[in-house]
């Protein structure tokens, strides 16, 4: 029956190359001879000794791995932090504007299945194929030690220090989703809608003469208040200037729609008729009087709103 120390070796020696196992076997059963010696002769029972040891070297696959130099890890230390910050930055922007991207052409193309599930996995699919693929090109540097060359580190890489934000993050991202939605909206309202004619046809619920000129408008303003979101979480504080811009923005929205509204000019005439109760005398008007006294109200208090923060910011 084979030893500890004959197991041990041979467990070892299953990963090393040929050419090297006669080397390693002798130099570990003199290290492991060695050690049990240094125990006993300390008055410890020779088979105690040999399992303390044994347990002491570690698993055998770890020991081989030492003699060869092999690597035990899918990235190391050398590369580690270049990889989780370089994935870290793919991960935050590339999934999330594929996502939209795709669920705005899904609703333009009356995809089937909606826009949401198209959207969802696309950014899934691209977030996993970043990782898959950013990580492999990093293992394979790892194993095959090549030099990137970076730059070392010095104090003058120090990032000042960081101040206190007022934009956060997830308010920033529901701001953009809640803009990219609208816009999409938009686009999908005249490609498909839940209203059909007697003729079997969808019915756009916008007036599809505004295409020449009003909704390509009202797109671009939505557009530019995504890229504010963006500046104004790069500052991190409302500023006034800031807050000028966007009520700029607000007033480039909510003014066309309040005059498209108050003129009869933003509904499909084609959806009135559509609807004997919107013909009646009356009903229309209610309706038109009611959602404009809501835009004005939300308008005016997302403005306030925003004063007060600024306000507080910089006081």
């Amino acid at each position: 029956m084979s030893s500890l120390t004959d197991r041990y070796v041979a467990a070892t020696l299953r990963t090393v190359p040929a050419q090297r196992r006669d080397e390693i076997s002798t130099e570990l059963r003199a290290a492991i001879a060695d050690m049990i010696e240094g125990r006993t002769d300390g008055g410890q029972d020779p088979a105690t000794a040999e399992r303390e040891v044994l347990t002491e070297l570690g698993a055998p696959d770890q020991l081989a791995a030492r003699y060869t130099d092999r690597i035990l890890h899918l990235i190391g230390p050398t590369y580690y932090l270049l990889w989780w910050n370089l994935l870290r930055r793919l991960l935050t922007y590339i999934p999330a504007t594929v996502g939209v991207v795709v669920g705005v052409v899904a609703a333009a193309t009356d995809r089937p299945g909606g826009p949401v599930g198209p959207a969802i996995a696309a950014a899934v699919q691209t977030a996993v194929q970043i990782a898959f693929w950013t990580t492999l090109v990093f293992a394979v540097l790892e194993r095959t030690r090549t030099p990137l060359d970076l730059p070392a580190w010095t104090p003058d890489r120090l990032p000042e220090a960081p101040v206190e934000r007022d934009t956060r993050l997830p308010e920033t991202c529901a701001t953009i989703a809640m803009v990219l939605f609208l816009a999409g909206f938009l686009i999908w309202q005249h490609f498909h809608s839940w209203v059909a004619g007697v003729d079997g046809r969808d019915i756009p619920l916008l007036d599809p003469a505004l295409w020449h000129g009003w909704l390509p408008a009202l797109l671009a303003v939505l557009l530019l208040s995504v890229l504010f979101e963006v500046v104004k979480y790069r500052i991190g504080r409302w500023t006034w200037p800031l807050f000028g811009l966007k009520t700029v923005l607000d007033l480039a929205f909510c003014l066309p729609l309040l005059w498209l509204l108050w003129t009869d000019r933003l509904l499909n005439p084609a959806l009135i008729r559509r609807f004997e109760w919107l013909r009646d005398e009356g009903n229309l008007d209610t309706l038109v009087t009611i959602t404009i006294a809501s835009i004005v109200l939300v308008t005016l208090w997302g403005l306030v709103e925003t004063a007060v923060k600024t306000y507080r910011a910089t006081r």
